[in-house]
């Protein structure tokens, strides 16, 4: 596979590329990204391999993410409009401005105009939801995106670390008013972080939105830098988030390296073929801070795993989903009278009674 086998995002009529560039690290403003020199280069790198889509934030480096992406596009006319440029809107730039972000009118409409300025653009692909708030009517943020779609801002809506009912309650939101679907959702998803799965990946299956993992190689642990044989036990960050490894995450990681040693991979490809391999999953978003980082993470489209390579970091990696997952399983035997239904043959249930003639 490569960054041009384009694949169609949920129900719609845009294709994207299976790993799109996630581009949190371009600037050094925060003190651990990449110069705007490097990131041009990561940019170039992956518009050069055919990759068409660019994921970015308004909070990124305050903002200068977006900068570095305008310039480049502005420094390289006819770009632009082969390229799905997204952007989010939630953070606030604002210190003193309640209404500098979230999901309220006002806020959407600032955010979004401070955007295509950064951005150098008069319009956005993929406009995202950043986080959730619990407080602003869902009403009136789509309402808000409805008309920047119509008045050519945006072209589709996206969701980002939103709760699964959140999003149901969006998507039904819009269908029911005839306003602009959601097309894609954004969440984290690695083989250290599978929880998604018990509700955020089937509603996103069911209600026909594509799905885009960030943190596929959570923070880096599964790079191959990290094994149980080296731990590490700094922390990165303030804020809680970016902790050591655990000894249960140790497991799944020292599995994934022994898996690269085997088959003559990087650990960052076998745990990107994984992601991308998994049911729902339009396409991983991929970061870098150096050229040498986005190298070995394309390699990751090249590589298919074995059945047997994938059932067992499948076990290893399984998650405890939350309730009513466990009771759910139960439902076929319970459901179909111990017959065969579409392939699912479960054993019968012991209130089960012969039918009688």
């Amino acid at each position: 596979m490569s960054l041009d086998s384009y694949v169609t995002l949920g129900r719609s009529g845009l294709r994207v590329s299976p790993f799109t560039l996630g581009t949190m690290t371009f600037g050094e403003d925060f003190g651990w990204g990449s110069s705007p020199e490097v990131s041009a280069d990561i940019l170039a790198a992956y518009l050069d391999r055919g990759g068409n889509s660019i994921d970015t934030a308004n909070i990124y480096t305050a903002g200068h993410s977006e900068r570095i992406i305008g310039d480049y596009l502005a420094a390289h006319p006819g770009l632009r409009d082969g390229v799905v440029l997204g952007t989010k809107f939630f953070g606030n730039l604002r210190a003193g401005d309640p209404n500098g972000g979230g999901v309220g009118r006002k806020a959407i409409v600032q955010q979004l105009e401070n955007s295509l300025r950064r951005l150098r653009t008069d319009y956005v692909d993929l406009y995202w939801v950043h986080n959730y708030d619990p407080t602003t009517p869902i009403e009136e943020t789509m309402r808000t995106l409805d008309d920047l779609v119509t008045a050519g801002k945006i072209r589709y809506v996206g969701l980002s670390d939103l709760p699964a009912w959140r999003v149901a309650e969006a998507a039904l939101t819009s269908r029911f008013h005839d306003r602009v679907p959601i097309t894609a959702l954004q969440l984290e998803y690695s083989l250290l972080e599978r929880t998604s799965e018990g509700e955020l990946l089937p509603a996103a299956q069911h209600l026909g939105i594509g799905v885009l993992p960030w943190s596929p190689l959570k923070n880096g642990f599964l790079s191959g830098k990290y094994s149980s044989a080296r731990p590490s036990t700094t922390a990165r960050g303030n804020n809680g988030y970016f902790q050591p490894p655990t000894a249960e995450e140790y497991v799944v990681i020292d599995a994934v390296n022994d898996i690269a040693a085997e088959i003559g991979a990087s650990s960052a490809a076998v745990a990107l073929a994984w992601v991308q391999g998994r049911p729902g999953i339009t396409s991983t978003i991929i970061g870098a801070r150096t050229l040498e980082q986005f190298t070995a993470n394309i390699a990751g489209l090249d590589l298919v795993l074995g059945d047997e390579h994938r059932a067992r970091l499948d076990e290893l990696s399984a998650p405890t989903l939350d309730f009513p997952a466990a009771a759910n399983l139960h439902a076929p035997m319970m459901q179909f009278g111990g017959m065969s239904v579409d392939g699912i043959r479960p054993p019968a249930h012991p209130a089960l009674v012969p039918v009688e003639a």
